[in-house]
């Protein structure tokens, strides 16, 4: 499998970040080569299933999401809960789960830590390339997180 974890603080209440980062279809805005599309009629909440679909002519695939944990954050101020956000990856090409936590901190920011648990179809790809695809996800993910961070910040600000 391919773990890896991105951390990014945003200078945003945690409820926008929560607000942005579960509107799956700006997800697109924020990560390159990405289009998403919600395929339920529910907007969010457990349940909801979107799909990701990531690359250029035949060197795209689909990732295909179902919502399995929903959790928005209590607040906007420190020692508020955090929310919690978990999906199903459940594609041909990437499965296993993937999610996000936004943690209220000082000052009107919080703080997004994104997680993903992911095998990649052949099997065998993961296996041999688990590290390379640990590194290769932190550094896509960790620009996604910024970009929405940017985005999220000039709405705020």
């Amino acid at each position: 499998m391919a773990r890896f974890t991105v951390t990014q603080q945003v200078l945003a209440p945690a409820r926008s970040v929560w607000a942005a980062m579960v509107d799956w279809r700006r997800h697109g805005d924020w990560a390159p080569l990405t289009t998403v599309r919600v395929t339920t009629s529910l907007p969010d909440g457990v349940g909801v299933e979107f799909v990701a679909r990531t690359g250029i002519g035949l060197l795209a695939f689909d990732d295909p999401m179902t919502v399995k944990l929903w959790q928005p954050p209590g607040g906007n101020a420190p020692g508020d809960g955090p929310g919690r956000c978990e999906v199903v990856k459940r594609g041909g090409v990437v499965f296993g789960r993937a999610g996000f936590s936004v943690v209220p901190l000082h000052s009107g920011r919080c703080r997004v830590d994104w997680d993903e648990d992911v095998t990649v179809t052949p099997h065998r790809v993961t296996r041999f390339a688990g590290p390379l695809l640990s590194f290769a996800g932190r550094i896509g993910f960790g620009a996604t997180l910024r970009a929405m961070a940017r985005d999220v910040e000039r709405q705020s600000g």
